[in-house]
């Protein structure tokens, strides 16, 4: 069975990562969503920043090091918008990583990654916290990693369009995002289901 962890948003580990990995667990995984806020969530970016700030960045980076610490070596890094981010920062800890997968923003492959790495990203277009000319950049700088990356950007939708209880939800996005996600698990993720 293969593992995936997921990092939450902005917002604190919400319904929507947790319907994620329970979709992901009817499917043959076996998931882990560490709460990197400690229980906070907020409804707003604005007040996810203030959130994320509060907490600070080496809080954040610390417990979602702390979460993987006791995970199969290559467990799948799964990251939600700021999550993204977090993927970012325990990837080089992690160099067995099976794939990467970023909802809703992109995230830097560290120098030297693995040759081959598979990596999806999937964002809004246009999308301001990861806009088409970041995105381009994103995409340039991966081709030259060597990681086997895919993005696939949803013109006209919002930001969180995966979140069935927010307002920017698209459910034909939605819906072919989370195909692109199995489809992609199934290729990427040895012994899955």
């Amino acid at each position: 069975m293969t593992d995936l962890v997921v990092f939450h948003s902005v917002l604190g580990l919400r319904p929507v990562e947790l319907g994620f990995a329970d979709r992901l667990r009817a499917a043959g995984y076996r998931v882990t969503t560490p709460d990197l806020y400690a229980g906070r969530t907020v409804s707003t970016l604005d007040e996810g920043f203030a959130l994320k700030d509060a907490v600070g960045w080496e809080t954040i980076t610390r417990r979602a090091l702390a979460a993987v610490r006791d995970l199969p070596a290559d467990t799948v890094l799964v990251g939600v918008s700021m999550g993204a981010g977090v993927v970012e920062t325990v990837l080089p800890h992690r160099p067995g990583t099976t794939g990467v997968l970023l909802l809703h923003a992109l995230g830097a492959l560290p120098a030297g990654v693995r040759a081959g790495l598979p990596v999806q990203v999937h964002v809004a277009d246009p999308d301001p916290i990861a806009p088409p000319a970041q995105v381009a950049a994103w995409r340039e700088a991966t081709a030259r990693s060597g990681a086997d990356a895919r993005v696939y950007t949803y013109p006209g939708v919002g930001h969180f369009y995966t979140d069935a209880d927010g307002p920017e939800y698209d459910a034909a996005a939605a819906g072919l995002t989370w195909q692109r996600v199995e489809e992609f698990l199934s290729r990427s993720a040895p012994g899955s289901a």
